[in-house]
C-alpha cells in the first residue's frame, strides 16, 4: 500500500512540476568557434506575444524561466562587434517598430531579467526584425553557418557571427 501511494504521490508532482516551456539547447560551429545557445522554449498556446506577453521597450530574458545563455569558444564577431569568448545572459529589447536590441549580458546565472543590470553588458547590437504570415508556436533558436538565428509566434531575426 505504501508503494502504491509513493507511486501516486511522485506521478503528481511530475505532473504538477513539468515545465510548460521545456529547456532546449541548440548548438554548432560558426567561423572555428564552437556556439551553444540554451533556452526556456515558450509556446505561443493562443497568446499575442510581442507588445502584450513581452512588451515592447523592456528588456526580456529571450525565453522562459532562468534566462538564456549563449556560449562562444572563441572571440567572435557580432553583427560586425568584437564578443569576447565566454558564457553571456541573453537578453532582447523588442520594439513596436524598426530594430530590436539584443544584449549579451555578463551575467549568466539569473532567473529571467529580474537581477538584469545595463552595467554587466557585454555587448549591444541591433537586429530588425522580420514578421510572417504564418506563425511558429515553440520558440527557436538555430546556430547556423552565418549565425544564430531566433523565431518564435510570427517573428524571426538571425544574428550575424564571424
Amino acid at each position: 500500500m505504501k508503494f502504491k501511494l509513493s507511486l501516486i504521490l511522485f506521478f503528481a508532482a511530475t505532473v504538477m512540476f513539468a515545465q510548460k516551456s521545456p529547456r532546449k539547447q541548440s548548438s554548432g560551429e560558426i567561423a572555428g568557434a564552437k556556439v551553444e545557445v540554451d533556452y526556456g522554449a515558450p509556446s505561443v498556446r493562443g497568446r499575442v506575444i510581442f507588445g502584450e506577453l513581452v512588451p515592447y521597450g523592456k528588456v526580456w530574458r529571450a525565453g522562459a524561466n532562468e534566462n538564456t545563455t549563449m556560449t562562444f569558444s572563441k572571440d567572435v564577431k557580432i553583427n560586425g562587434k568584437s564578443l569576447p569568448a565566454g558564457k553571456y545572459g541573453f537578453f532582447i529589447i523588442p520594439n513596436e517598430s524598426g530594430a530590436w536590441d539584443i544584449i549579451f549580458n555578463k551575467k549568466n546565472d539569473s532567473w529571467g531579467s529580474y537581477d538584469y543590470s545595463e552595467d554587466q553588458d557585454q555587448l549591444r547590437v541591433q537586429v530588425t526584425p522580420e514578421k510572417s504570415d504564418s506563425s511558429v508556436e515553440v520558440m527557436k533558436f538555430t546556430v547556423a553557418e552565418s549565425g544564430i538565428q531566433f523565431t518564435w509566434a510570427k517573428t524571426t531575426f538571425m544574428i550575424s557571427v564571424k
